[in-house]
C-alpha cells in the first residue's frame, strides 16, 4: 500500500505578519470598547439633562449637568467651607493610601500565615468572624473616643474594614493552589520553603490582588463614613457641608469625583497586577 507524502510544516519567521494582526485585531476590541463607554457615558448625561429639563424633581433635588458643571469650576476657583477642593482631594487620597497600604502590609502576611499553620487560624479567625459583620459607622465614636478626630482614627477604620478583605482573599488564594504542581514540585525534590515561594505564593497572587480591587473601595466606603462625623476636611467632609446647606450640585460633585479617583486607583491595581502577575489567568 502506498503510503501518503508527508506534510511538511509551515513556520512563520521573525517578523511575520501574523503578530501584527493579532495586535490590530486586539487594538480594534480595545477601541470598540472605549466607544461603548464613551457612549454609555454620553447617554447618561443625556438622560440626566431629560429628566432635569422635564421637571420630575425640583431644580434645587437634581440640578441639571450644566449646573453641576458650573459649581464644579466654582469650586475649582475659589474652594468651599474655607478649603480648596485639591487640598480636599489630597487629605483624602492621603488618608486612603495609609489605611490601605497598611490592611496590605499587615492582611497578606496574616492571611497567608492563617492558612499555612491552624494554630494561627484558630486565634484570628474568631475575631476576624466578629470584626467583618460590623459596618465601619459602628467604630467610629469609639475612635473618636480613644484617638480624637485627627488622622489616626480615620487610617484605623479604613484599616479595620478592609484587613478582612485582604486576609480572606489571601487565604482563598492559597487554598487555590492546585495539588498537582505541589506534589510535582515536592518530586523534583524542593523544600518546603521553596515550594511556599514558588508555587504557593504565586498561585495565591491573583486573589490577593482581586482583595486588594475589592478593598479599594471598601477603604473609600470607610474613609467617606469617617469624612461625614469626625472631620474638617476632605471629600467626605465636602459631601456632608454641602449636604446640610442643600446645595446638592456641589454634592454630586464630590460623588462624582470620589468614584472617578476610586475608579482611577482600581485601574492603577489592575496596572501593578498585570506587572507583578503576568501569568493571571493562564493554568
Amino acid at each position: 500500500m502506498r503510503a501518503l507524502p508527508r506534510l511538511k510544516t509551515m513556520k512563520h519567521p521573525a517578523g511575520s505578519p501574523v503578530e501584527p494582526v493579532i495586535k490590530i485585531r486586539r487594538g480594534h476590541g480595545k477601541l470598540n470598547s472605549y466607544w461603548l463607554t464613551t457612549a454609555v457615558l454620553v447617554m447618561c448625561v443625556v438622560l440626566w439633562q431629560a429628566v432635569s429639563m422635564a421637571g420630575i424633581f425640583p431644580a434645587f433635588a437634581l440640578p441639571s449637568p450644566v449646573a453641576v458643571w458650573q459649581a464644579f469650576v466654582e469650586i475649582v476657583h475659589n474652594g468651599y467651607g474655607g478649603q480648596s477642593l485639591v487640598s480636599d482631594i489630597l487629605i483624602s487620597c492621603f488618608r486612603i493610601i495609609i489605611g490601605f497600604v497598611g490592611a496590605i502590609a499587615i492582611g497578606v502576611p496574616i492571611g497567608l500565615l492563617m492558612s499555612r499553620n491552624k494554630f494561627v487560624f484558630d486565634i484570628i479567625d474568631p475575631l476576624l468572624q466578629f470584626v467583618r459583620p460590623v459596618p465601619p459607622l459602628a467604630y467610629i465614636p469609639l475612635l473618636v473616643v480613644w484617638f480624637g478626630i485627627g488622622e489616626l482614627p480615620k487610617a484605623i477604620l479604613i484599616l479595620v474594614g478592609t484587613i478582612p478583605v485582604i486576609i480572606i482573599g489571601t487565604m482563598s488564594g492559597v487554598k487555590s493552589t492546585p495539588p498537582l504542581r505541589i506534589e510535582v514540585a515536592r518530586t523534583l525534590g524542593a523544600s518546603n520553603a521553596q515550594i511556599f515561594r514558588k508555587v504557593v505564593l504565586p498561585s495565591a497572587m491573583p486573589e490577593i490582588f482581586t482583595a486588594m480591587r475589592v478593598g479599594i473601595g471598601v477603604a473609600w466606603t470607610c474613609l467617606v463614613a469617617a469624612e461625614l462625623i469626625a472631620a474638617s476636611s476632605g471629600l467626605g467632609w465636602l459631601v456632608q457641608f454641602a449636604g446640610q446647606a442643600l446645595q446638592v450640585a456641589i454634592v454630586i460633585v464630590g460623588i462624582v469625583i470620589i468614584g472617578l479617583i476610586g475608579y482611577a486607583m482600581e485601574l492603577a491595581i489592575r496596572k501593578i497586577e498585570n506587572i507583578v502577575v503576568p501569568w493571571r489567568g493562564h493554568n
